[in-house]
């Protein structure tokens, strides 16, 4: 309720939770004032399937001082916890200390799990079972959202288990990726290279260095204005993992490939982002999913 920036919602709550329990006790007593005047023989009048009548006795005082303290309860509840909008209740209890409260005796618990890995390198931890299990499952909790549980991401989504890397593809470099995140902003850059048609041209210009399909004519044209792009993307388009600028000369399209989407990205530019897991997981568990997506790509070194 707090998160409301105003205190409508608040009262709102408030108000409608009192007033609904005042209206049970409310009902509750005008239920008990009288007894509804019935028949000679004690019945109310009302007959079903012929000869099922209904009595017209008392609620009994047991089932009656049930109903009494369900509304007691319900006002010592909020008196208590948090239920009325803005009031924290007397305990001080919410959802998110209880959160907390459970991360850190889970964190205790797998404590000593994780400090048997703490202590090697990643290249160790990627080949052991029991580590790779609970990388698998830091993976899939936390990244496949993006990257997929598969770990080959998709559109805009880099696939982790190639060889291409915008950031550097070390164990040291994927563990600051984890850590800190990432933002990747290309500014717009059709002002910078000139024309509409200069910008096909680099375009063309960019599928030629991957050998992709490409008009050689428009190629041509656009090298010479791909000195705009070079700062970052370096001469030829090798990348820069400094700048997690792409390689441009290999076939790996992280949003889109072909010429239209090439020029949508250096007419509109692009900004990505992957959020920072510090403060999420543990330094422990950010070790331990590093070796893991390290592995992904490095199969072949890791079961050496």
């Amino acid at each position: 309720m707090s998160d409301f920036i105003s205190d409508f919602w608040s009262h709102y709550v408030t108000y409608l939770s009192l007033l609904s329990i005042a209206a049970c006790g409310l009902l509750l007593w005008l239920t008990a004032r009288g007894r509804t005047a019935g028949a000679a023989d004690n019945t109310t009048g009302h007959v079903w399937d012929e000869d099922l009548r209904e009595m017209n006795n008392p609620m009994p005082r047991w089932w009656m001082g049930l109903f009494v303290l369900t509304i007691v309860f319900a006002l010592a509840y909020l008196v208590a916890y948090p239920g009325l909008g803005k009031y924290p209740g007397e305990l001080g209890w919410s959802t998110e200390a209880e959160y907390a409260k459970e991360v850190a005796k889970a964190d205790r618990e797998l404590a000593p799990v994780y400090a048997a890995f703490t202590a090697l390198p990643a290249e160790k931890v990627a080949v052991d079972p029991q580590a790779m299990a609970i990388g698998e499952r830091l993976f899939l909790n936390n990244c496949a959202q993006c990257h997929g549980s598969d770990a080959r991401g998709s559109k805009g989504f880099p696939n982790l288990t190639d060889g291409d890397w915008l950031y550097g593809g070390s164990p040291d470099k994927i563990r600051e990726s984890i850590h800190l995140g990432r933002t990747g902003v290309m500014p717009p850059m059709a002002a910078a290279v000139g024309t509409p048609e200069d910008v096909k041209n680099i375009a063309n210009y960019v599928l030629s260095l991957s050998g992709s399909p490409h008009d050689s004519l428009r190629a041509g044209l656009g090298k010479a204005k791909f000195n705009a792009c070079a700062a970052c993307h370096g001469v030829g388009g090798v990348g820069n993992t400094a700048l997690g600028a792409p390689r441009l000369n290999d076939k790996v399209w992280l949003h889109g490939y072909g010429q239209e989407a090439i020029m949508a990205i250096i007419n509109s530019g692009k900004t990505s982002a992957m959020p920072a897991q510090q403060g999420r997981l543990t330094e422990a568990q950010i070790h331990v999913l590093a070796a893991y997506v390290w592995g992904l790509s490095n199969k072949q070194a890791a079961a050496h």
